[in-house]
């Protein structure tokens, strides 16, 4: 009676819990070792949309600009993937970097207290602190291995840029421009010693460009300008757009040059000259860069798609029913095999069993004081074996179906008329 009680609590429990049961995540891909959950797929599309409002899209734009994204977002989350597992493979090290990348974005936030940084990035990101930093990581990760494995491989030789050049010689016409990056050293509300301390700082970080420490970094850090987000770059500048004390350096000196602190009405400005362009046709040593960079993009992204579908290739990969990898390697199969559905490589029990109640090889011996043979089973014998001599590794080979019963043998043979005497028991082992 107690049995039944227990019996019948415990089904309805069961049939509770069975109507309470939901997906509380679906996966969606497997790739090797990893997963991608539809959970990814829409949170990467709720950042596409706040991308995409933050460039003033809305309505159907938006929609539309939404649903062409969604195409490609199962390919891009595998291309990551298995990029950053060819990382991992190759032994790429990228913590300095993230350290570097960390510290930076901490020190623009302005936020020196740890945990408000992380309850800023929490905030400001809208995963963890741990979650935001593993995607910097990936993010140079996979940088690196395109650099390492694709583009490092692409060249453009030198006959292609000439020729290049001879076929676009009107986009190469210049007018007289400089591109510039600024530090500024703001004395604003300022008393004069704290303007005098803003000019000695100013002096000292020229003269640390100078010995080589880089512009754009120190501008990150230091200038009091709002370029500093963009490590102090500059739109390019003509002539008639700068102060006359400004253009009579900057259109003077060339490429590379770091200025003197120039007085300007709200502090001291330190500039870089990153290029400077004359007044006609650039010759070709001025643009080679420009266009090897030209020449170098179409080349890099079908490359990357040909070393993406080469990883795809050799990757453990299934996709469920119903999403799509618009970057799918031809001929593979990636199809959802649900573990539920797929019958074990196992034997059975009465597999086992008949295996057992086979007869198995018979091989040949010789019989003791002839020149004849005799063939002696191997298995389901009792008593003394000592005569038998089963070949090397004979109990791992597959039973054999049971051999056709010898020719009778003449009268009088001694392998059946007169049949050894079986061996004396062991007194020891009656």
């Amino acid at each position: 009676m107690l049995f039944r009680l227990c019996a019948g609590i415990c089904a309805l429990v069961s049939i509770g819990w069975a109507a309470d049961i939901r997906v509380v995540e679906e996966i969606v891909a497997k790739v090797n070792g990893d997963i991608i959950t539809r959970g990814d797929l829409e949170q990467e599309r709720q950042q596409t949309e706040a991308q995409l409002k933050q460039q003033g899209l809305s309505g159907t734009a938006l929609d539309k600009a939404i649903k062409d994204r969604q195409r490609d977002s199962l390919r891009d989350q595998i291309d990551q993937l298995l990029l950053v597992q060819k990382g991992k493979d190759l032994n790429i090290n990228v913590d300095a970097e993230v350290t570097k990348k960390m510290g930076q974005i901490q020190l623009d936030s302005k936020i020196t207290d740890p945990d408000k940084f992380h309850d800023w990035i929490r905030e400001n990101a809208g995963v963890s602190f741990e979650d935001f930093k593993l995607r910097i990581k990936n993010q140079l990760l996979t940088e690196r291995v395109i650099s390492q494995e694709v583009g490092s491989r692409i060249n453009v030789p030198h006959p292609e840029v000439e020729k290049y050049y001879e076929e676009h010689k009107k986009d190469f016409v210049r007018e007289e421009q400089v591109f510039l990056r600024e530090i500024l050293i703001s004395t604003e509300g300022k008393t004069p010693d704290q303007a005098a301390q803003a000019e000695k700082r100013a002096k000292d970080l020229v003269g640390r460009a100078r010995k080589g420490e880089k512009f754009a970094e120190l501008a990150r850090q230091y200038s009091d300008a709002d370029t500093r987000e963009n490590y102090g770059e500059l739109p390019p500048y003509k002539r008639g757009q700068f102060l006359k004390s400004i253009e009579d350096v900057v259109f003077k000196e060339k490429k590379g040059y770091v200025t003197d602190p120039i007085r300007i009405p709200n502090g001291f400005e330190i500039l870089k000259i990153e290029e400077r362009y004359e007044a006609g046709q650039a010759p070709l040593e001025e643009v080679e860069n420009e266009i090897m960079e030209r020449l170098y993009m179409p080349r890099m992204q079908p490359k990357v798609r040909e070393f993406l579908t080469k990883l795809r290739e050799d990757a453990f990969l299934e996709i469920r029913g119903g999403y799509i990898d618009s970057g799918a390697a031809p001929n593979k199969d990636t199809a959802w095999k649900d573990p539920a559905t797929l019958k074990p490589e196992t034997t059975t029990k009465e597999e086992v069993a008949s295996r057992k109640h086979r007869k198995k090889l018979l091989w040949v011996v010789p019989v003791p004081g002839t020149s004849t043979a005799k063939k002696v089973e191997t298995a389901g014998k009792t008593g003394d074996s000592s005569n038998s001599q089963t070949p090397a590794g004979s109990a791992n080979r597959p039973a054999a179906a049971e051999p056709a019963a010898p020719p009778a043998p003449a009268s009088g043979s001694p392998s059946t008329a007169n049949p050894p005497a079986p061996p004396p028991n062991n007194p020891s082992n009656p």
